[in-house]
């Protein structure tokens, strides 16, 4: 995937015969077209007609969707996830550190996201602000970014801010619950009076103009909403508390990310119309979460909660359509299954105008699958973001092809060069060079083991956790 140019973006795409999975008033349309004009969908429907030199899919027998959003992501940081130096670090930009050459975007796109919400990590009551991207994978790290997107910060509550992240030397402020409420309450006091003091200077009150503070300014806008909250927490409590802090304060609740024991406060979350994010069937990887249920995301949505599934993982990401398909279990129909990973996320973010269903005048993300998304059979064919391929199921399959066909001839030349040169200086009979040969394809075997070990490691047992929000120092 490395080294390959974006295809060339269709002046007019035609996807004909599928069934559409809209996500939008429409529903789901069987034998149905897509028709895409630089880059945005212009038509829905059966019997659709495209301009004479349009490209043209058949997709008889295949089903499209609107490209996948995970709403909790940290794919492109290369695992710099949390600024663990203070509990309050509003100042940091996740968006400053994106790595476009990520493999995990690629992968990410093979199993149909196209919109990925790289958050912060979860050390500080008050990290860092987050990024959200149009997963263009070939392209630069400020082309990644989708532009116009309402900005947004990481908050966190619970385990993850009170213990585990203390800085060498000394325990950091805060170590309980009851301190996580008064660093934010702290954090926003201070808010208000610098937005008080700027706001003073600036009608001519005389005094000196006050030092700029980017930390404090970015609460400042989270006051004024123009900066939107994801706050990581799990037990009821912590939840209820935040809900009477978002009230007192008046700031807007995105969503609360992860909130296992949403189910027991669905009532509070909808109340101050704030959403959830959470996770499939993921509990009791450590104590906070003992009391999750993986009917979670279904009785936060019968509850008139705004409700998506997230993957905070890498891994994860790469089939958010299968966790989406494990609601139905618990009473969703397939249309709120998907809705979790599609229009939900969407909402969330502020961007259903953009993104989430396939709609007339809005972005041509879309997924090309080989059957019903929902399936655990399911694969991604293709992938489209803007209206230009991202990923192609067949040509990955012919650079996997070329990577192996490199991978043996760049062997075969290091084990003849080594079977020429060997320590010592004797030239070895065959048998030896069969035994160098066996020693070289062990230790090749041998490194990548470790090193998915490894990854299996940072991804899902770092200090505990089984997120990668919980883990990875900067």
């Amino acid at each position: 995937a490395y080294g390959v140019l974006p295809a060339p973006r269709p002046a007019e795409l035609l996807v004909r015969g599928a069934t559409l999975w809209t996500q939008g008033p429409a529903g789901r349309l069987a034998e149905a077209d897509l028709l895409v004009r630089d880059g945005r969908i212009v038509a829905v429907g059966p019997a659709l007609r495209a301009g004479a030199g349009a490209q043209v899919i058949d997709a008889r027998g295949k089903h499209v969707t609107p490209g996948l959003i995970d709403a909790h992501s940290h794919v492109a940081m290369n695992f710099g996830y949390n600024e663990f130096s203070h509990s309050v670090t509003a100042e940091v930009r996740v968006g400053d550190i994106i790595d476009p050459t990520d493999i995990g975007i690629y992968r990410i796109l093979a199993g149909g996201t196209t919109v990925s919400h790289v958050l912060h990590g979860s050390a500080n009551t008050i990290g860092g602000q987050n990024q959200l991207l149009k997963l263009r994978w070939g392209e630069d790290a400020d082309a990644l970014r989708f532009e116009g997107a309402v900005p947004t910060i990481k908050f966190a509550l619970g385990e993850n801010v009170k213990g585990g992240w203390n800085t060498p030397g000394a325990a950091r402020y805060p170590a309980t619950r009851m301190g996580v409420e008064q660093v934010l309450r702290d954090a926003f006091a201070q808010a208000r009076d610098y937005r008080q003091a700027r706001s003073s200077w600036r009608a001519g009150s005389g005094r000196p103009e006050p030092r700029r503070d980017l930390r404090l300014e970015a609460l400042v806008e989270v006051l004024e909403g123009k900066r939107l909250v994801h706050v990581h927490s799990y037990r009821a409590d912590e939840i209820l508390m935040f809900v009477r802090l978002s009230r007192e304060l008046g700031f807007t609740v995105a969503a609360f990310q992860h909130v296992l024991e949403g189910y027991k406060v669905a009532d509070a979350i909808a109340s101050i119309g704030a959403g959830a994010s959470t996770f499939s069937d993921w509990w009791a990887y450590k104590m906070e979460v003992l009391d999750a249920v993986p009917a979670n995301a279904a009785l936060l949505t019968r509850a008139g909660v705004l409700t998506s599934l997230n993957s905070d993982s890498d891994e994860l990401a790469r089939r958010l359509n299968v966790e989406a398909a494990k609601s139905l279990r618990h009473g969703l129909s397939e249309q709120e299954a998907l809705a979790l990973v599609t229009i939900n996320p969407a909402r969330q973010l502020r961007i259903e105008q953009r993104v989430g269903s396939l709609e007339p005048g809005k972005d041509a993300d879309f997924v090309i699958w080989n059957g019903p998304p929902l399936s655990t059979y399911a694969r991604v064919e293709q992938t489209w973001v803007d209206g230009r391929r991202r990923f192609d199921r067949d040509e990955d399959g012919r650079l996997r092809e070329r990577a192996a066909a490199e991978r043996a001839r760049l062997s075969a030349l290091a084990l003849r060069a080594r079977a020429a040169n060997p320590p010592g200086g004797a030239a070895p009979g065959a048998a030896a060079a069969s035994t160098i040969a066996a020693e070289h394809l062990g230790a090749l075997a041998w490194r990548r083991g470790w090193a998915e070990l490894s990854m299996l490691r940072e991804a899902y047992a770092e200090q505990g956790g089984w997120n990668e929000c919980t883990g990875h120092a900067p």
